[in-house]
């Protein structure tokens, strides 16, 4: 029988420049085309959002920034919110990304006692909020001295969600290959697009979004040192397709556009218990206690996307957990905001490092375009598949 995949190795970083909400909230509101109603929704929005702080890698938003000649995104002069085209966000993306990929997944692979470089077999990159080629999963490769022979993948343009399918797809590689080891790394610089408007779904995009990376390894190898992961049980997809046009990422001239209706969080309340009850339809206990509306009692932990406080006040709600079981996807939220697919894995550290008992349970499940539910159950375990 071939062992389960667990994740292992978990890592996270965020640029330096932090902003604080309230003066990104400022910012925002005092610009000159921002009329009276868009000014009442950026406060509501800002305020509303469970956000204290931000990173981001653009270091002209800190409040002591050194100016820049000529600014690309704010100038410092008069407060005024730039409108760079899609090439030159784009180009800072290439730089900073790129930077932060070989980085983040260099933590990974340091902080693995058993696990060196010529032991990668694979290498799973995941971003939306970039473009380039050779891509990240190269850069990688290269920056890191693996093998010219791995393999690489990326996952692009998918959304928040984005990091549960890379994670299904390393323990499938595992399932398939007991021998492989996968290195996963998600990184999002979801502030790039920013920008100034009277767009309601554009304000709510630049209360909530934020940079950010993750790295993890995934192998089913036998390996000697116990360290803090998750088995990957089982993961489940489904789709609200009557939330297509809710939430959405495209491209436009000055930055990519999210499309986040505040319909978001009723859709994914209507349709949260048929979207994740299949996930629970063999695990024998669970089963019944999800169809009894009693999962949160049996399961521990629940690592959820925080895509903005509405939709993890609609989460709680219905699946009936605690507040202690939000307690790590609300953190997460108020302390990085939503840096899109890679926040998951950043609740999922946060539960391993507040020190989650072997053999506990972690639900996981994150939202995106489609509108995609993304869900997985896992095992906290000594990291020895």
């Amino acid at each position: 029988m071939s062992r389960s995949a667990v994740l292992r190795s978990l890592r996270t970083i965020v640029p330096d420049t932090v902003i604080e909400q309230d003066a990104v909230r400022d910012i925002f509101a005092a610009q000159p085309d921002v009329g009276r109603l868009a000014t009442r929704i950026i406060g509501a929005s800002f305020n509303g959002s469970g956000i204290d702080t931000r990173h981001t890698v653009i270091e002209e938003l800190a409040p002591a920034a050194a100016p820049t000649d000529p600014p690309t995104f704010l100038d410092p002069d008069t407060g005024l919110l730039l409108s760079p085209g899609t090439k030159a966000r784009n180009d800072v993306y290439v730089t900073e990304a790129s930077r932060l990929f070989v980085e983040v997944a260099r933590q990974a692979l340091d902080a693995d006692p058993d696990v060196v470089a010529a032991d990668i077999t694979h290498v799973i990159t995941v971003s939306c909020t970039g473009f380039h080629a050779p891509g990240p999963e190269y850069e990688i490769v290269r920056g890191l001295g693996l093998a010219d022979s791995v393999q690489r993948y990326h996952l692009g343009f998918m959304g928040c969600y984005a990091s549960m399918p890379a994670l299904r797809a390393a323990s499938q590689f595992c399932a398939a290959d007991p021998d492989a080891v996968v290195l996963v790394v998600s990184v999002e610089l979801c502030t790039v697009h920013l920008r100034s408007s009277e767009d309601p779904d554009l304000i709510v995009a630049n209360s909530l979004f934020a940079d950010g990376a993750a790295a993890g390894i995934v192998t089913a190898r036998d390996l000697a040192t116990p360290v803090p992961a998750v088995r990957l049980d089982g993961f489940h997809t489904a789709i609200a397709p009557e939330g297509e046009r809710d939430m959405a990422w495209t491209i436009g001239d000055h930055g990519f556009e999210m499309i986040l209706s505040t319909r978001v969080p009723q859709i994914i309340g209507e349709t949260i218990i048929g979207a994740v009850g299949p996930l629970y339809a063999h695990e024998g206990e669970l089963a019944a206690a999800f169809a009894q509306g009693r999962v949160g009692e049996r399961v521990e932990h629940w690592a959820i996307h925080p895509g903005g406080r509405s939709i993890l006040d609609r989460v709680q709600e219905r699946l009936g957990l605690s507040d202690v079981q939000m307690q790590p996807a609300r953190e997460t939220l108020r302390e990085y905001g939503n840096m899109s697919s890679a926040t998951i894995l950043f609740v999922i550290r946060r539960i391993l490092d507040e020190g989650a008992a072997d053999g506990s349970r972690i639900a996981a499940m994150a939202f995106g375009p489609g509108l995609t539910a993304e869900s997985a159950l896992m095992t906290v375990t000594s990291g020895v598949a």
